[in-house]
């Protein structure tokens, strides 16, 4: 008696050897507790590293014009592989946000009767408010992204090239004398709006909270973490999420007092058409120049 084993063409692409699909695989850690900690745990490290990077690069204006202009175009370059980036940090966010809120909503529910004293011993106020710090950094990436990704916030001055005049375009239509996008003077411009730079020091003050115990946080979930060392990781949180407030505020500090940013006027070449051709006639001949 034999049996005939299943070709990989009588089973869907998306089923494992098993005969079941890729959710229905991970659905029952998805599902659990320990499942979506882990999970949120896990995102939240994606996010924090992306962040360091995101600053260090940034960090580049510093180096001048060029410097930051390069860099720019070196992460256009990289082309679908930058978008395959973003699509992971998107998915990695929601994931993030979705479990922690859930997460939240189970441990209220599992108490329906609040305690009679809410200043608890053990819980912080960073752990207490990570819900709605994280909601609020929630809506300062929709922003930062039209900011600065989209350019669909503020419009700057920029000298035509062929025109020689000076107009207001968006910070999308800004290229430097190389042709590159001017990565440069969009983060003046954007900078010099008071209003703008309120919100962006806010976001970055509720990010220090939120990261100071998602670090911490991050250790405790993966079973990293015991009472010996617990308070050099809750410094070692802390030393980060001050780091990178510090060098993101850094350079909302630098453009307002003037330490970045110059006379210099961005190019667009919004609003340039090239010069039509001379049409002559058919059939006449260009007069040659009279010789001397």
């Amino acid at each position: 008696m034999s049996s005939t084993a299943p070709t990989k063409r009588s089973q869907p692409t998306n089923t494992l050897p098993s005969g079941k699909g890729v959710y229905d695989w991970v659905k029952p850690f998805l599902t659990t507790t320990v499942g979506m900690k882990v999970t949120t745990a896990i995102t939240g490290t994606a996010l924090t590293l992306f962040v360091i990077a995101h600053l260090i690069g940034n960090l580049k204006i510093y180096d001048g014009r060029d410097s930051l202009n390069a860099y720019a175009h070196f992460l256009k370059s990289l082309g679908p592989w930058l978008w395959v980036a973003r699509i992971g940090l998107l998915v990695a966010f929601t994931l993030h946000l979705v479990f922690a809120l859930y997460l939240k909503k189970r441990s209220s529910d599992a108490r329906p009767v609040k305690y009679a004293y809410k200043q608890t011993v053990q819980a912080s106020w960073a752990s207490r408010t990570m819900p709605w710090t994280g909601l609020v950094i929630l809506a300062f990436v929709l922003f930062h992204l039209a900011h600065f990704t989209l350019g669909m916030v503020g419009t700057t001055d920029a000298r035509q090239e062929m025109a020689r005049k000076i107009v207001q375009v968006g910070y999308m239509d800004l290229i430097d004398d190389k042709g590159r996008p001017d990565v440069y003077s969009m983060v003046v411009a954007g900078f010099s709006n008071n209003i703008v730079c309120v919100c962006y020091v806010i976001a970055q003050l509720l990010l220090m909270v939120h990261l100071s115990h998602g670090i911490a946080s991050v250790f405790q979930t993966l079973g990293l973490n015991t009472p010996r060392i617990q308070p050099a990781l809750k410094r070692l949180a802390w030393g980060i999420a001050i780091l990178i407030a510090i060098g993101n505020i850094g350079i909302v500090a630098s453009v307002r007092l003037s330490w970045l940013g110059d006379s210099y006027v961005p190019i667009t070449r919004v609003g340039d058409a090239p010069p039509a051709p001379v049409s002559q006639p058919v059939g006449e001949q260009a007069t040659p120049p009279k010789k001397n």
